[in-house]
């Protein structure tokens, strides 16, 4: 009995802080006074971050969207928006964060933080890069904001993962530009898969998709080749049959060898005929 008073007592204690705690938040958002704000702004953000929490976060951003214009020009504006752009960060907000972190390199060119505001910001675009089967735009704006880092920062804390994300963003735009060629292929529009394997392979050089860029190449042009008129035929088939030496030259030991040894001997019958 005594326990059961004891865990309701300690429960309505802990209802009446959370209360407690929000009211004097509700109180504080209302105040005219920006010092305790800027310092309760300080705590939640620190707090939310050691604790992963966005409830803290978001409170820290409502005080932090309220103070940080009075502070501008004077000492603590820096830290302000600094915190104000990684707050947004740190909630996830890659649309929001990167602007302010644009904002505050413009502010504070020499700031400590500039070199941590420039990765961000870019990680931000990184974090908005969709599917690659949709469209790019940030994909694009993304690695160029890391390639700014990485020259301005080309030893930097965060050079590392700016390399890895790049890296990751190029194979994005090389598995779209592949997959458009290769779309061609299965729908039988050979001219328009020869045309675009040719342009992957022209600007992908290492690409981990140019094997099969290569080889779809060829079929395209086989494919494309046995089923023309007789006074095209000749001529698809030579160019055919020069895709698969330039398949064979690169990949002597391919995984597509067997197909197209296989192909390259029918397009070899078909042109002793003519």
């Amino acid at each position: 009995m005594f326990l059961r008073i004891m865990k309701k007592g300690i429960l309505i204690l802990g209802v009446l802080l959370v209360t407690l705690s929000c009211s004097e938040y509700q109180k504080l958002l209302k105040s005219e006074e920006t010092a305790p704000k800027y310092t309760a702004a300080e705590e939640l953000y620190n707090e939310g971050k050691e604790e992963d929490s966005n409830k803290k976060l978001r409170k820290a951003l409502r005080l932090l969207e309220q103070v940080e214009p009075e502070f501008r020009g004077k000492p603590q504006g820096e830290r302000l928006v600094f915190l104000l752009a990684d707050t947004y960060y740190q909630l996830g907000d890659y649309f929001n964060a990167p602007f302010q972190f644009e904002r505050f390199l413009q502010l504070y060119p020499n700031s400590q933080k500039a070199e941590e505001a420039s990765y961000k910001s870019a990680a931000s675009y990184f974090y908005r890069s969709p599917r690659y089967d949709l469209d790019q735009t940030d994909t694009r704006k993304a690695i160029e904001e890391l390639q700014v880092y990485l020259n301005k920062y080309p030893e930097g804390e965060f050079q590392e993962e700016a390399n890895t994300m790049a890296t990751e963003l190029r194979i994005k735009l090389e598995k779209k530009a592949y997959e458009i060629a290769k779309q061609y292929h299965h729908t039988e529009y050979y001219k328009a898969a020869i045309a675009s394997f040719n342009n992957f392979i022209a600007n992908y050089p290492g690409s981990p998709f140019r094997e099969a860029a290569y080889y779809y190449r060829f079929d395209s042009a086989y494919k494309l080749a046995i089923n023309s008129f007789e006074v095209l035929m000749e001529a698809r088939l030579k160019e055919a049959q020069e895709f698969y030496k330039s398949y064979n030259k690169y990949y002597p030991e391919g995984e597509y060898v067997p197909q197209l040894e296989e192909s390259s001997l029918e397009i070899d019958n078909r042109l002793q005929n003519f």
